[in-house]
């Protein structure tokens, strides 16, 4: 990148990273990247732009950006993503939190008073974002996390001890098989949605995140049909289930929760306006 080998600014490795990038959001990945390379905040980038970095710090950002350049998540690279404002890590064994996942955690804590003592479940949780969000803006309540990975369910664990937040438990376990015997006011769950056949799997970040954790099935249904049919088990009377789901998939969704007995059965959008969010009353 840097084809003279000179010592280059702050200013400079941004620049040519940004024009090397190809990605939808080359200058965010760039800064993200060197504050990484750096060990600092991306507000350091803006308060010291003339500042040159050491040799070994400017090929640690080389590296990142080679990496990235080939395709691999920002997230992965920097072991880390910010989701609901608390800073998580992430690995090649769990799916990178997304903005538009934190609808269901909105969702949910609209049905979860602000001093409430419920107890709450959140199925395949991957690196914990959604029942760690939920447990600190919910203190009173107890949280049970889980997943049939066990590498997620550590690094889960890892995030819930780094963040200080211990009103939550994380068992192994395929969907509701964990549950055995409890019962719940409220479930959550952002499972895999989409289809076996989309193409979408083969392109961009999404080539480096477990295929298991995206893909359900010929209708991309399988995982949501299960925990519609197994919540229903593990939910108190008037306790409600969430889902995230495909933006194609609202009439599918809505209709399986009817299907399965529950009531007030209503689809929610992000921010972005896309259907995303499932919600229904057992």
């Amino acid at each position: 990148m840097n084809k003279t080998a000179e010592p280059a600014s702050i200013r400079q490795l941004l620049a040519q990273a940004t024009g090397l990038l190809t990605t939808d959001s080359a200058q965010l990945d760039a800064e993200v990247l060197l504050a990484h390379a750096l060990g600092q905040a991306r507000s350091h980038l803006r308060a010291w732009p003339e500042k040159i970095p050491s040799a070994e710090q400017q090929q640690s950002f080389q590296r990142l950006l080679q990496a990235r350049r080939q395709g691999e998540p920002v997230a992965y690279l920097t072991g880390q993503r910010e989701f609901w404002s608390l800073p998580l890590a992430v690995t090649p064994a769990t799916l990178i939190p997304r903005p538009e996942t934190e609808t269901l955690v909105t969702l949910a804590l609209e049905r979860i008073p602000a001093d409430s003592h419920a107890v709450i479940a959140d199925l395949g949780t991957g690196s914990g974002a959604i029942a760690l969000a939920i447990a600190h803006e919910r203190p009173g309540c107890q949280l049970l996390a889980t997943d049939v990975s066990a590498a997620a369910i550590e690094t889960a664990s890892a995030n819930a001890k780094q963040l200080g937040i211990e009103n939550i438990e994380f068992l192994c376990g395929d969907w509701c098989t964990p549950l055995e015997g409890r019962q719940f006011d409220v479930i959550v769950s952002n499972p895999p949605y989409i289809k076996d056949s989309d193409p979408h799997l083969q392109q961009g970040d999404v080539r480096f995140e477990p295929h298991t954790a995206l893909a359900a099935g010929p209708q991309g249904m399988d995982d949501l049909t299960k925990i519609a049919h197994c919540a229903r088990q593990h939910l108190r009377t008037g306790g409600w289930l969430l889902m995230e789901h495909g933006y194609q998939q609202r009439d599918a969704v809505t209709q399986l929760l009817v299907t399965c007995g529950f009531s007030h059965v209503v689809d929610h959008q992000d921010d972005t306006g896309m259907d995303r969010v499932v919600v229904g009353k057992h």
